[in-house]
């Protein structure tokens, strides 16, 4: 219901990085930071703002469990539509759980 990415890690030459970008001097004095991605495939306008609000306290709730200045972008899946509350909290979860695992581990 709920797609976690973060935003790929380039560095000087266009390349990109396999390290988290908190490792290659990112501001980490910032505070984390979040967007939401709700494209019309989740539902009319009512059911978009409805999504994004659920999304929003969830993240605020959980923005401190991500590193200093770091930045997560949330897309929501049409299925989000119809999750309830625990249900998109449950995903986000595990969504952070999945980006905060080193790289090399992650299954897709």
């Amino acid at each position: 219901m709920v797609h976690l990415t973060l935003p790929p890690t380039t560095g000087p030459d266009g390349t990109t990085l396999p390290e988290p970008a908190r490792d290659l001097g990112v501001d980490t004095s910032a505070p984390s930071r979040a967007g939401f991605v709700v494209s019309k495939a989740v539902g009319n306008a009512v059911v978009r703002n409805t999504v994004r609000r659920r999304l929003r306290h969830l993240v605020r709730e959980r923005l401190d469990q991500l590193p200093a200045g770091s930045t997560l972008v949330v897309r929501a899946l049409p299925a989000a539509a119809e999750a309830s509350y625990a249900r998109l909290g449950a995903d986000l979860d595990a969504a952070i759980a999945a980006a905060r695992s080193p790289r090399g581990r992650r299954s897709r």
